[in-house]
């Protein structure tokens, strides 16, 4: 095979062929390149400016893209040159990233079969160890977020996600615009989210944050408010509501083993009926709660409260809002619904918070949203041990979808 046309093939500009060696039994290719040149330069490794003295020079094997179902290595000529800035340093190869045993064009190929299958069906692919390739994709993932533009952060989300026995919780801190998460950490506490403000949020940019979108766990409210006192506080109305959903499943569980033998055979298994909204149900569903609440008024009244506290994020204003929510907790003063009145106090706690969703329209939907794709990529992973893989990943795909979306 002449060596000119294995040049051609290869396309590594500045660089040529001078020896290769096939084991067809192995299906292997290795090809001897060198640069091509009267005068070659060697780029520092450390300062990146070219230099032609040698201090000595040594063979370095790479591997790089395959040519059909032959694998296809490189042996490469990689001096240490004598730099008057740095002293003597390994040169700089324009086709590998650092001291990696693969080519950069490898690695990308990696890395884009990374974004639609997991690891394990990637590495057996190429032939490459798991923890190869999750090396590989990582390093691609570094560079893309180290070139990405830096926007100011405006709206901020903090939540958790339940990730099992072991580990318990993750804490996870988003950009409401743009629907990406910013950082991820171990455990729910308040020393988790300083350190977010520690590691990824540097004091500059913390007068630019507005609003803050958080559930009314009191360990993230004392970190933002030691950290960010302008930024306004709104509590996540998915997480109001669903303390509203369990205080009426608390009623129901009251009420079924209140009731007689003849009353419990109509409140058994309503129980997912009963959380769902009354406009979602078709006209059999609503035939079978009204006969529910015909038989049982205080199911009929937890059901009207909690319909009716869906209503309090329809307010532009503060102090109309604050009159819906006086005169819901009004209704509750003798409907004898210990759950409701429990969670009428919580409310009463955190006022301010809920009403500062009249001046901060923060979209509570995108931190759930967030939350979904990380646990879908929690799935296809198969779990992660790297939570900054993790981090990377999910940003990856956030980012790809919102352009797909753009074009």
């Amino acid at each position: 095979m002449p060596e000119e046309i294995v040049a051609r093939i290869l396309r590594l500009p500045g660089y040529g062929v001078y020896a290769w060696e096939a084991d067809e039994a192995a299906n292997t290719l290795t090809l001897s390149i060198r640069q091509t040149g009267g005068a070659p330069a060697y780029r520092c490794g450390s300062c990146g400016i070219s230099r032609h003295e040698i201090h000595s020079w040594t063979e370095r094997r790479i591997r790089d893209l395959p040519w059909g179902t032959w694998q296809v290595w490189l042996r490469v000529e990689v001096h240490r040159v004598r730099c008057r800035q740095c002293g003597v340093r390994t040169e700089q190869l324009p086709f590998v990233g650092g001291k990696a045993h693969y080519t950069a064009r490898l690695e990308a190929a990696v890395a884009q079969g990374c974004e639609a299958a997991p690891v394990s069906r990637v590495a057996a692919q190429w032939g490459l160890p798991p923890e190869t390739v999750r090396r590989m994709d990582k390093r691609v993932l570094r560079r893309w977020a180290a070139s990405r533009p830096r926007r100011p952060l405006r709206y901020l989300g903090v939540d958790e996600i339940f990730l099992g026995k072991t580990v318990k919780f993750l804490t996870v801190v988003s950009d409401l615009e743009t629907g990406e998460p910013l950082w991820v950490g171990l455990e729910r506490k308040r020393e988790t989210l300083d350190r977010f403000f520690a590691e990824a949020l540097p004091p500059r940019r913390w007068r630019a944050v507005r609003a803050v979108c958080v559930d009314m766990w009191e360990p993230f409210r004392l970190s933002l408010q030691a950290h960010l006192p302008h930024a306004r506080l709104v509590y996540d109305k998915f997480h109001v509501l669903r303390h509203a959903s369990e205080a009426l499943d608390e009623t129901r569980r009251a009420e079924f083993f209140r009731q007689g033998a003849e009353a419990r055979g109509l409140i058994r298994g309503k129980r997912w009926l009963l959380l769902r909204r009354w406009a979602n149900l078709d006209w059999e569903e609503r035939q079978t709660l009204n006969d529910l609440f015909a038989l049982n008024r205080r199911l009929a009244k937890a059901y009207v409260l909690k319909e009716q506290l869906v209503h309090l994020w329809t307010y532009t204003y503060e102090g109309a809002a604050r009159r819906f929510l006086t005169n819901w907790l009004l209704a509750l003063r003798w409907q004898r619904l210990p759950a409701f009145q429990k969670l009428g106090r919580m409310l009463t706690r955190h006022l301010d918070g809920i009403l500062n969703y009249c001046h901060e329209k923060v979209p509570f939907g995108k931190v759930e949203a967030i939350n979904g794709n990380i646990r879908a990529m929690l799935r296809r992973g198969r779990g992660y041990r790297d939570h900054e893989y993790l981090l990377l990943k999910v940003q990856k795909a956030t980012a790809t979808r919102r352009l797909r979306q753009a074009a």
